[in-house]
């Protein structure tokens, strides 16, 4: 194992989880930071209607990255599952194969999108005097969409021996080039939408590459271009695993690109207010996904060694720690609401509305954290299709029932808010249900096991 590995199977978790979970946190934000500048700096130069147009694209472009996350997911749990079992050959192949499909699909996903990007932008019911600029976005954004891929693929690689410090390394200098690029592009070349986009690509493929070169030359993943090919077996477990996690993370950004629907037919302001708020909030969701990959990662590993007990302490203190710490950040940034907002547009309207996102979207994220850490450690068992059916029936379907029954008969934005903490509400309560009960069938097996010791052990006389 690399010197950068920690043992998940053994010793304390408190110290560990907090260790492994904070850098994918950080991981995240800094990923947001790539879209977040786009949104900031096209709305200081340019103007509202670009910041619109970046920022209407956000739904689908997650839902077309959420694909190759929960992939990576499964490459993550999977390799887990082999370190646990110390299988090295396994971990060897199981890394081979996910890059293979990752890179395959992403690049029949990218040509699929750009070809298709005019049909994107009628489904998303986007205003004419924005759809020009939001094309041209998307476009750009797709098109190195395998970039953004096999970075993924290579963090999940790193980050199920524990090492989550390599990727946000990566991540890091990737998004301070953004920036500059942005810049450059924009206030130097007078780019408008599209420098934004490049910058954003160059950045991607910057991060890609670093993760890749630092992958070869670590011995103990035992990687090599050469044997890039899939194994049919690893490549079973990687989808029956990952897919269901992309369909989660794809369901989710489908109800709110439903939502995206909504909010585009009430104005450009709106539109531009949510792109700001949306920048704000989701480094929230970083960090309370971060444990719930910390869950999926800890528990993969113990479930791999058969350590059950394990396995539920992990999902315990993963709750604890994630619910107290996105409960601080949350209040920290409804407090300081307005200054945040101030950061992408100067429209006091603007503002107003991005505040009101804000609030019905941060005061419930405990409800949140539940759910992702619940789907995490589900996953964590390879139980990865529960969690997506619940999220396709509480989170989308509400979601959407919302959209086209409630909010189109009271149209405001208040309204439409809502949906988010109501689908929450729902969907993590049936979760719950499912996992205490597969949590007791465990339970019982282990009471059942050990009282099968018990009768084997000689009576003592």
């Amino acid at each position: 194992m690399a010197r950068t590995d920690m043992n998940m199977l053994s010793g304390s978790l408190w110290d560990k989880i907090f260790i492994f979970a904070i850098p994918l946190a950080f991981t995240g934000v800094i990923q947001q930071i790539f879209n977040a500048t786009d949104v900031a700096i096209i709305g200081r130069y340019v103007g509202k209607e670009a910041m619109a147009a970046v920022g209407c694209n956000t739904p689908v472009i997650a839902l077309m990255v959420n694909l190759f996350t929960g992939i990576a997911l499964g490459i993550n749990v999977t390799v887990a599952g082999f370190i646990g079992m110390n299988d090295r050959e396994r971990i060897s192949r199981t890394i081979h194969t996910g890059y293979t499909v990752v890179f395959v699909l992403s690049i029949i996903i990218s040509a699929v999108s750009v070809l298709c990007s005019s049909f994107v932008m009628d489904l998303l019911s986007v205003p004419p005097e924005v759809a020009d600029q939001a094309s041209l976005y998307f476009k750009i954004i797709m098109a190195g969409l395998p970039l953004t891929a096999l970075y993924n693929c290579g963090a999940a690689i790193f980050s199920s021996h524990g090492d989550t410090r390599t990727p946000l390394l990566c991540l890091t200098v990737a998004g301070i080039l953004n920036v500059v690029l942005n810049l450059f592009f924009v206030t130097c070349l007078d780019m408008k939408v599209e420098g934004v986009a490049i910058a954003t690509v160059t950045a991607s493929a910057i991060s890609a590459v670093m993760l890749l070169f630092l992958l070869r030359r670590d011995d103990s993943f035992r990687f090599s271009v050469r044997e890039l090919r899939p194994d049919r077996t690893i490549m079973n477990r990687i989808l029956r695993i990952g897919l269901p996690a992309s369909l989660q993370g794809m369901v989710f950004s489908l109800s709110n690109t439903c939502i995206q629907s909504a909010i585009n037919s009430v104005g450009a302001d709106v539109m531009a207010a949510s792109a700001a708020a949306f920048n704000i909030e989701i480094l929230v969701y970083f960090l309370l996904n971060s444990f719930g990959q910390a869950a999926t990662t800890f528990i993969g590993q113990n479930y791999g060694r058969g350590n059950v007990r394990r396995c539920f302490e992990i999902t315990r203190i993963c709750m604890w720690q994630n619910m107290i710490l996105t409960l601080i950040l949350s209040a920290f940034l409804l407090y300081f609401a307005r200054t945040f907002l101030g950061l992408f547009t100067d429209d006091a309207e603007v503002i107003e509305y991005g505040r009101l996102r804000l609030m019905f979207i941060l005061l419930p994220e405990g409800i949140n954290v539940v759910l992702e850490v619940l789907s995490g450690a589900m996953r964590g068992y390879g139980r990865s299709l529960t969690p997506a059916m619940t999220a396709l029936v509480g989170i989308c379907g509400i979601r959407i029932i919302w959209v086209y029954a409630v909010f189109a008969a009271n149209p405001g934005f208040d309204v439409l808010m809502t949906c988010y903490p109501v689908s929450w509400f729902i969907t993590t309560g049936a979760l719950t249900v499912s996992y205490i009960r597969f949590r007791n069938r465990h339970l019982i097996n282990l009471k059942n096991r050990r009282k099968a010791v018990t009768c084997a052990l000689p009576s003592g006389k």
